[in-house]
């Protein structure tokens, strides 16, 4: 699989089968696609029940990924992540124990149920790709991406996201309730197992890392890249905002912006990808002031001013 039609074909067949296990929500599985074509990992906050867990089963089934799937209970420890060393009389030495990190696909459930210390254990492997135990750096396999979901705050149990991690995600979304007809599609369905046990895999490991590597060829003109700049710029400056967003932004948004270029089949970017994706990539990693606190004025809100204040560059 080189030929890149043939390759944006594929993905958009990815993102139509794991539309038929989650019902209703195309632009949200759409978005997680691009996600994963760009090489970040997603956070999911919602409550419980509205197809997460289904949502991520379906990406590694439809793309023969090696998955699994992590319980954030308050017990949970770093080390059941990332490994542990123990020793083997058989061999008379310590051997390692791989974690749970060690896959292409990692769905860590209600991420904000866990202590910020191993909450914190996923910090260096979904920025780096590997993990450092005992003094040794290991990779872990390649593709590797996290999809994280959390209850929202407030929920029992719940322990906020430390700044640093939650910026670490390329993009956050919400599914929200199904509409009316998919409910009944659901309901019918009666259970998450039935509606993925249908799903075969579309392409492979190998040619999702081939896709990925094709983003890159997407062109930015100058002036795009100026355009993202100056939106992330606003962010940290906007009256509402105690801190914007950071470089890290800048970088996440310019490889969105191309992975939707690409699956569009464009061979290069306009602003409407930006502005799309910006949605995206920038509310989660805002820290909004008292006063947008006090007036309950969700980031989402202050992004889609930023979007109406920052005009497109004429290409």
């Amino acid at each position: 699989m080189t030929d890149r039609n043939n390759l944006i074909q594929s993905a958009k067949r990815v993102i139509e089968q794991v539309s038929t296990a989650v019902l209703g929500k195309n632009e949200e599985i759409r978005e997680v696609m691009l996600t994963l074509l760009a090489g970040g990992s997603t956070l999911i906050e919602d409550i419980p029940g509205v197809g997460k867990t289904t949502l991520a089963t379906g990406f590694a089934r439809s793309m023969s990924l090696d998955y699994r799937r992590v319980q954030f209970t308050p017990d949970l420890m770093p080390s059941d992540l990332t490994g542990f060393s123990i020793y083997d009389s058989s061999v008379s030495d310590f051997v390692f124990k791989p974690g749970a990190v060690f896959c292409n696909l990692l769905l860590a459930d209600e991420i904000n149920r866990s202590s910020p210390k191993t909450q914190s254990a996923l910090l260096e492997v979904m920025e780096e790709k590997k993990v450092s135990v005992d003094g040794n750096t290991r990779n872990v396999p390649e593709p590797f991406f996290v999809i994280a979901t959390q209850n929202p705050l407030g929920s029992i149990g719940t322990q906020k996201l430390p700044e640093a991690q939650t910026d670490r995600f390329m993009t956050s979304l919400k599914l929200g309730y199904p509409d009316r007809e998919s409910e009944i599609l659901i309901a019918k369905g009666a259970s998450a197992e039935s509606r993925t046990a249908h799903l075969s895999p579309v392409i492979s490991a190998a040619d999702l890392c081939i896709m990925q590597k094709d983003i890159y060829d997407i062109y930015i003109k100058d002036e795009l890249y100026g355009f993202i700049c100056d939106l992330i710029s606003a962010t940290r400056s906007h009256p509402l905002i105690q801190r914007g967003a950071s470089p890290r932004a800048s970088i996440a948004l310019t490889k969105l912006s191309r992975a939707s270029a690409w699956i569009s089949g464009r061979d290069f970017c306009i602003p409407e990808d930006i502005y799309e994706q910006f949605m995206y990539a920038i509310p989660h990693r805002l820290i909004l002031n008292n006063e947008a606190k006090l007036s309950d004025v969700p980031a989402e809100a202050v992004c889609r001013e930023i979007c109406e204040s920052v005009p497109a560059p004429e290409l």
